[in-house]
């Protein structure tokens, strides 16, 4: 069963054959002067001529070779008709039609169209019967029709390119769409699965010695995982995050269970300054730092601070923990792709606290700054 672009393509070859209606010129002459010689000779050019536009249309998909020759054996064919039946000069104008389509550099069009010209006027000096008006009507047809099929071939070019660069820019959104799902799953659940995990274990551990605690650690485990469930559809939906302030809270909450003692400077819960793009992404980052730090630091402290300074905003996290390893993951791409989307910059420091723990740093341009 063929395909949508064969039948397209067999479509458009099959319209192509409007065009052979420009032939009737060849029989104007053997209408006005009419003899069986004239006619028998013009009938052959004709169907010769048919024979090598049907290579064309075909061909038209074949590759560039194939069509030259095409092109080729018209022009001949209008060099050797024209001496003896000046409507061969049809011929010439599809020669110029043809060109503009087959090569896509102009400049070798017109070269073309100037020896095209040179050799009409040679013949018709070397052939007295083909008179200068037909020779200068033949070259006024072939420079009219071929420059405007330069301007057509041009245009369709144009579109041709502009339709495989929104092809490709839809295909870039789509990867760009599938990294973003993919980061933000990544944020929302490593850093929920950690708290359920965390919960569990402690959950586990008061069972025997403090069933009431565990109870209420199951019930926080049950809530959790329905946050996880929403924020997953969340993010597939395309929301980011519920904002920076919610976010530390959210921080404190995952650093208590799993006894790290959380420093949180005052100024930040303030993100009035950020706009909703900005202050989605550092709570996105903020989140996925506090689920490195829960699952590979072992750090019993981590303190929080976000200022605004020297024409930049900044967050850091840094953790009194064992150093990270020294690949960057998943986590530590995703959260630096954040940032640098944004215009900003992230730096990674190891060792801040007497050979230990880690500072990450995330610094954003003040608007004022960027315009």
């Amino acid at each position: 069963m063929p395909t949508n672009t064969e039948i397209s393509a067999r479509r458009k070859r099959n319209w192509a054959w409007i065009w052979i209606g420009y032939t009737g010129f060849l029989f104007i002459k053997p209408i006005l002067e009419p003899s069986l010689w004239l006619w028998i000779s013009t009938i052959a050019a004709l169907v010769v001529f048919l024979a090598v536009f049907a290579g064309y249309v075909r061909y038209t998909d074949k590759g560039e070779p194939a069509r030259y020759s095409m092109i080729a054996a018209t022009f001949a064919m209008g060099l050797l008709t024209f001496p003896w039946n000046q409507g061969g000069s049809t011929f010439f104008v599809y020669t110029a039609a043809f060109l503009p389509f087959t090569l896509e550099s102009t400049r070798r069009v017109l070269w073309l169209f100037l020896v095209e010209c040179g050799l009409i006027l040679a013949e018709t000096t070397v052939f007295n019967g083909i008179g200068w008006p037909n020779a200068f009507i033949a070259i006024f047809l072939v420079l009219i029709i071929g420059g405007g099929n330069i301007f057509f071939a041009e245009q369709k070019r144009s579109e041709c390119k502009l339709r495989e660069a929104q092809d490709e820019n839809l295909a870039l959104a789509a990867v760009a769409e599938r990294e973003r799902i993919a980061r933000d799953l990544h944020d929302v659940l490593g850093h929920t699965l950690s708290l359920i995990v965390l919960k569990a274990e402690l959950a586990g551990r008061l069972i025997a010695i403090d069933p009431g605690r565990a109870t209420t650690e199951i019930a926080d485990v049950e809530r959790t995982a329905r946050t996880a469930l929403a924020e997953v559809r969340e993010a597939i939906g395309g929301y980011r995050a519920r904002g920076l302030a919610a976010e530390i809270d959210a921080a404190r909450l995952t650093f208590d269970s799993a006894g790290v003692t959380l420093i949180a400077e005052s100024e930040c819960a303030r993100s009035a300054a950020l706009s909703p793009q900005e202050e989605t992404a550092l709570a996105l980052i903020l989140r996925e730092a506090v689920t490195n730090i829960v699952r590979h630091a072992r750090a019993t402290t981590c303190r929080l601070s976000f200022v605004a300074e020297a024409g930049q905003r900044r967050l850091i996290v840094e953790d009194n923990g064992q150093h990270a390893e020294s690949r960057e993951g998943n986590g530590l791409r995703g959260m630096r792709q954040r940032i640098e989307s944004l215009g900003g910059k992230f730096m990674l420091e190891r060792g801040v606290d007497s050979n230990r723990g880690t500072r990450l740093t995330f610094d954003l341009p003040l608007k004022e700054a960027r315009a």
